[in-house]
């Protein structure tokens, strides 16, 4: 064997495993790029999965949250609205030309009689002292006191005392008929 020949052997033998280095070298690139590209895959998936997920959670806690808003919205609207009602029957009841109200005055004062017997003192609000006057009777009419309407009945000695004064009954009879208003209002 020449020189020359043995050159020959050995670059067709180094160029035979080159060869052969290169395409190994290719098939395990094109393994290592198909497991990447899996493993991409995988982790695109999970990624979409849990934005996905996350974003239903998301979703139903605004929606919730939303719901829960309009609720408290819709609750100090009405709340709104009673009051304003509550109001006005304050309004109505402590103007003096309102309709029936001395028969009114003259059934509280009818009623005091039933309820007690005895000396009493009428103790007016000072917008009905004249109707009150008028209509006490033999009782005594004392000392004006606050209110839209009405009279504070009172032992002469202080020791037993009956509110009459529209307010008072207003704030009573709001409080029984509460639900009523409500279903009349909102219903």
């Amino acid at each position: 064997m020449t020189l020359d020949t043995l050159a020959k052997d050995i670059a067709a033998s180094a160029d035979s495993e080159a060869k052969a280095l290169i395409k190994e070298a290719k098939s395990e690139a094109k393994a290592i790029l198909a497991e990447a590209e899996t493993r991409s895959n995988e982790i695109r998936e999970q990624a979409k999965q849990r934005a996905e997920k996350e974003a239903g959670q998301i979703a139903s806690e605004l929606v919730a949250s939303a719901r829960q808003s309009n609720q408290k919205d819709i609750l100090i609207a009405r709340r709104k609205a009673l009051d304003r009602t509550l109001d006005a029957a304050r309004d109505h009841i402590s103007n003096a030309g309102m309709k029936g109200r001395d028969a009114v005055l003259k059934s509280l004062l009818a009623n005091s009689k039933k309820l007690a017997k005895g000396k009493f003192v009428i103790r007016p609000v000072e917008l009905d002292r004249a109707a009150i006057t008028k209509a006490a009777g033999d009782r005594k009419v004392g000392e004006s006191v606050d209110g839209l309407g009405g009279f504070i009945l009172e032992a002469e000695d202080g020791s037993v005392s009956f509110d009459m004064r529209f307010d008072v009954l207003l704030h009573n009879a709001w409080s029984d008929q509460l639900s009523a208003v409500n279903k009349t209002l909102f219903n």
